[in-house]
């Protein structure tokens, strides 16, 4: 490569960052790019994030109730997250942690929750139609009202670490 050519390319990175490159200052909304971002105790209530890449971002212990989290995805830690009706329909999050996350009433239908920690969370009224479950650990969970993947099954009253 020419230097005339190697300059070109050094201005274009600098003057047109790649869409790849996370902000974590960036406001919320469909699309972003919070990679490995450091959300923990933030007030998300209501926040669209559909299609967000979240890979090693924190939300523990951050208010998400109502936030939209649709086709997200990303290796992404909420635990102890107050999640009450939020959203994560056909979401990749594979290797989530939602450990102690109250999930009441929260959709995770088509979504991608292979090897997700649920250890003690709430997910009372959740909907796992259609989820993907391989290897995700309930331990301790209140499943009670839970849709079951298979979207007929209810999860009887008192269901915990099981769907019963």
């Amino acid at each position: 490569m020419h230097l005339s050519g190697a300059v070109a390319l050094l201005a274009a990175l600098v003057l047109f960052p790649t869409m790849s490159q996370a902000a974590c200052s960036d406001p919320p909304g469909p699309g972003v790019d919070w990679r490995r971002c450091n959300f923990d105790n933030y007030p998300l209530a209501g926040v669209d994030l559909r299609g967000a890449n979240l890979n090693d971002a924190s939300f523990n212990w951050a208010d998400m109730t109502g936030a939209k989290l649709d086709e997200s995805r990303g290796r992404v830690r909420f635990g102890r997250a107050k999640m009450k009706g939020a959203t994560f329909r056909d979401a990749q999050l594979r290797d989530a942690d939602f450990s102690q996350a109250d999930l009441t009433d929260t959709d995770f239908t088509g979504a991608n929750l292979i090897n997700v920690r649920f250890q003690t969370a709430i997910l009372r009224g959740a909907n796992l139609t259609g989820a993907r479950l391989r290897d995700a650990d309930f331990f301790r969970a209140d499943l009670s009202g839970a849709t079951w993947i298979d979207g007929k099954r209810i999860c009887a009253e008192g269901s915990i670490s099981f769907c019963r």
